[in-house]
């Protein structure tokens, strides 16, 4: 008899062998891979860990990076900032509209493994996913927008506060809603010309792995968007040391944000740590607007002189 669990299992292997619901006879075991400079690449290390479904099932294999990865993602991001910034935020747009293009023509496969991997039901899944998409939607409107402001000032002229991109910025995802989470807080950081350096949930490695095939076809150029795998705690920590970032956004559990803010601060790196519990992802007045776009850019400002 057909009922969720076989459509969830149907739409699974959409993305590909080895993602069935439970491993089985049949199944093919597939390591994903990372992302790096706009590659599929396999991790330095040799080494993968079993990324296990809400049912304690093995979903599958992730690569288990080291911090030779680390350093070549931020090498990509670092290299690829001052393109992705100089591009009109028109471009960027049309970019980002793509990407949610692409997610929405396939949600249910997206949908099957968010609710393999939370244990909820595939329609809280499908909410989840098709609240992705909006929030691509919504930052691709906001890519050239957002530009800055004009300000009065007391000698005869203006100043225009023009909001630059940051550069490039590591993020640390949350567990929750690992989705669209991970989709607020990349779209965001994107949209505003930054290039960044991604580390998802352990849990939710395959899930990234899924989201990296579409960045491959939706024009993004290599090195904005780098993602690795592995013990978040750990390569938050090299990470949040690396003196080629230019900021770090972190929701992760205390520990790691007390670390990463020594680490951040050898270096004056800009930072937005959070603890996971701190914020609903489905609340669109928490899980995006000009908060986000403030950490995203700093401001400079020009002054404009001129006589009446």
């Amino acid at each position: 008899a057909e009922g969720p669990a076989s459509e969830t299992a149907a739409n699974l292997q959409a993305l590909g062998p080895g993602t069935s619901a439970v491993q089985g006879a049949g199944d093919v075991d597939r390591t994903s891979k990372i992302y790096i400079g706009g590659k599929q690449a396999r991790s330095d290390s040799g080494s993968s860990y079993p990324v296990l479904a809400a049912d304690g099932s093995v979903a599958g294999l992730a690569c288990d990076c080291n911090r030779k990865d680390v350093r070549d993602a931020v090498e990509a991001a670092a290299g690829a900032a001052k393109g992705w910034s100089s591009k009109p935020g028109h471009t960027r747009a049309q970019i980002l509209y793509f990407l949610a293009e692409n997610l929405s023509a396939r949600a249910a496969a997206f949908a099957a493994r968010v609710a393999q991997i939370t244990g909820g039901s595939l329609s809280e899944a499908e909410a989840e996913v098709a609240a992705a998409v909006d929030r691509i939607f919504t930052y691709a409107a906001l890519a050239d927008k957002a530009g800055g402001t004009v300000q009065e000032s007391t000698l005869k002229g203006m100043v225009m506060a023009v909001n630059e991109s940051v550069g490039a910025i590591g993020i640390v995802c949350p567990t929750a809603h690992p989705l669209l989470s991970l989709v607020s807080l990349l779209a965001a950081a994107v949209a505003r010309g930054n290039a960044v350096v991604l580390i998802p949930a352990r849990a939710a490695a395959l899930l990234a792995s899924d989201l990296y095939q579409l960045i491959e076809t939706s024009d993004v150029p290599g090195g904005v968007i780098n993602i690795l795998t592995g013990d978040q705690h750990v390569l938050s920590l090299t990470l949040a040391s690396h003196q080629g970032l230019d900021a770090f956004w972190c929701f992760a559990p205390l520990r790691t944000i007390l670390a990463v803010e020594k680490l951040a601060a050898e270096d004056m790196k800009r930072t937005w740590t959070e603890t996971p519990d701190g914020r609903d992802w489905m609340d669109p007045e928490q899980g995006a607007g000009g908060e986000f776009v403030r950490h995203a850019t700093h401001v400079k400002n020009i002054w404009v002189p001129f006589v009446a």
